[in-house]
Formats: structure tokens, sequence, C-alpha cells
């Protein structure tokens, strides 16, 4: 006959005739599933990104600004505390005026002709034609271009004696000017040449907007009897509108901190004439035999204010257009 086993049962065992109940197990200890794991791990390069390059040069940059720093205390690093004494220096210095108003002409034209020629080169670009994207490829050579080779090149075009603008001046019967020697003048060169390194980055951005527009829409209003410039105004600039908002907030900020092109094209003169933020801050740092550390570093700080005002305005905007 077969006999049958069973397995043994945990539940009860007797004991001295004495049933007794045997503990439960204990509980298995939870630990992280692998998708946090993968979580952190991805998380962690970019923080140390962040803190290296980001937090860490801002802390130095406000404590420079804070201390009487020289080379000697630079090096040592016993510089003594003078709290808001150079942020006073650079508002007392004689050229913080010309050089706020050249920062902010300079940050506002650029960003209006730079916006205003990418939009329309990027809705011209929406009309699809032969070579239309061998064209909008050409469009992105000055976004490509080292900075000083394109600073390089517009010297070379706006110089005086030799610049092929004047040549062509020349040749309409204009007499040459001085694009980058003179003080009505050299503020104008580097804003044209720093709306033509930018208007690449607005034509891609706001293609990349223009495509996402339903096509539907404009065929609707086209039989409604809606002309090129209503379908435009009524519809194609209201819908791009997010999209213009982060391109223009991403303008101001490169433009604020233009350096490259102002330096090589001009080093901010002649007298101070295109003279911005970002070349005083350098010159009171670097340019002198004598470095001040703490106002530029303070003139530095002023623009990273600047950009954090502007970007505090664009995420306050973009809220209220949520809940609306």
């Amino acid at each position: 006959m077969k006999q049958t086993t069973h397995p043994p049962d945990h539940r009860a065992h007797v004991r001295n005739g004495a049933a007794t109940t045997a503990p439960p197990p204990a509980p298995a200890r939870r630990r992280p599933t692998s998708p946090q794991w993968a979580a952190w791990g991805f998380l962690a390069p970019v923080t140390l990104y962040l803190a290296l390059f980001y937090a860490y040069p801002l802390y130095r940059n406000l404590d420079l600004s804070l201390r009487d720093y020289t080379v000697r205390s630079f090096v040592q690093g016993d510089a003594p505390f003078t709290g808001i004494e150079n942020y006073r220096t650079v508002f007392d210095d004689p050229t913080f005026a010309p050089a706020l108003l050249h920062t902010a002409l300079f940050t506002a034209v650029c960003l209006v002709f730079q916006y205003a020629i990418g939009l329309a080169l990027a809705v011209f670009f929406t009309q699809h034609f032969r070579l239309s994207a061998t064209l909008r490829a050409l469009f992105l050579v000055p976004w490509l271009l080292p900075l000083i080779v394109s600073a390089s090149t517009w010297s070379w075009m706006l110089n005086s004696d030799s610049g092929v603008v004047n040549a062509a001046l020349h040749a309409l019967g204009i007499g040459p000017v001085n694009w980058l020697t003179s003080p009505s003048w050299s503020l104008t060169s580097v804003i044209i040449a720093n709306i033509w390194i930018g208007v690449p980055f607005n034509l891609v951005v706001l293609h990349s907007g223009l495509q996402s527009i339903p096509a539907s829409l404009h065929e609707a209003a086209a039989l409604d009897g809606a002309g090129a410039w209503q379908r435009f105004w009524r519809i194609t600039f209201p819908l791009l509108r997010p999209v213009s908002a982060i391109t223009l907030l991403l303008g101001l900020i490169y433009t604020l901190k233009v350096f490259d092109i102002i330096w090589i094209m001009t080093k901010g003169g002649p007298a101070d004439s295109s003279t911005t933020f970002a070349t005083w801050s350098y010159q009171l740092g670097f340019g002198n035999l004598l470095p001040a550390f703490g106002p530029g570093a303070a003139v530095g700080n002023l623009l990273v204010v600047a950009a954090l005002v502007f970007g505090l305005i664009y995420l306050k905007v973009q809220r209220k257009q949520a809940l609306s």
C-alpha cells in the first residue's frame, strides 16, 4: 500500500503534552530597488558637475566681492573682509553709468533684431521649396564658427583702411566710416557683429516651434478668408509665444555675458565707448598691472543678479500662463 507523506506543519507543535505555536518568520529587509539605484547613479555626476562648475565658482566670486583681495592675499588666502565696500567702489566709479547704458543698449538691440530676423527667416523656411534645407544649413554657419574667428572676421571687414565694408561704401560714393576707432560707431559695430552671430540660434528654435503648429489651423483660417498677415498675427504668433519666451530668455542671458566679440573687436574702447559690464569686469580683474579682484567680482555678480531676475520673471509668467 502506497504511503503518502505530508509536509510538516510549523503552525503547532506538541511539547510535553502542550501545544505551542511557532513564531512567525522575521520580515525580510526592504532594499532599494534597482531603478532607485540607477536614478541615484545618473543624478550623482550631474550633481557633482553643478557643484564644481556652478555652485563653487559662484561662491568664490561672492567671496571675492566681499573681501579686499590683492595678488598676495589671493595666493595666501588672508584677504580682509570688507563687506559691500567693493560694490560701493563700483557704483561710485565714473565708468559704471556708461557701462550700464551700453550693456542695456547692447542687450536690447541685439535681442530685438536677432528675434525679428530669426522669426522672419523661420517663417520663410516653412515654405517648402528646392534648396530650402541647404540654405537653412548655410544660415547656421555663423553659429557654428568659433567666436574668435567670427570677431576677427568682422574686425577685418570693418577695418577703416582695408575693410570690405568701407570699400563697398566707397563704390557707392560714401566716405569711409571709422567703425572700430570712433566712439560714435564702436558700439554699433559690435552690435551688428553680435546680431549676425545670434540670428541662427533664433532661426533654429523658432523654426522648430513653427513646425509644431498644426497646418489645419492655417487651412481653416484661409477658408474663412484670412490673409497671410492675419493668419500670422492671430494664429502663428500667439501659438509661438511659449517658444518665443524661452528663446528671448536664453538670448538675454547669453547677450548679457557677451565678452569675446567686444573684446576682440574694440576692447571696450575707444574711450570706453563700447564697454559693457562683461568687459569692465575683465578689465578690473585682469586688464591692469594692479588687478582689482574685488570690484571685478562685484561687477560680475551684478550680471548674475540681472540674469537671475529675468529668469525668475520668466518662471512667474510661465506659472501664470499654466494656471490660466
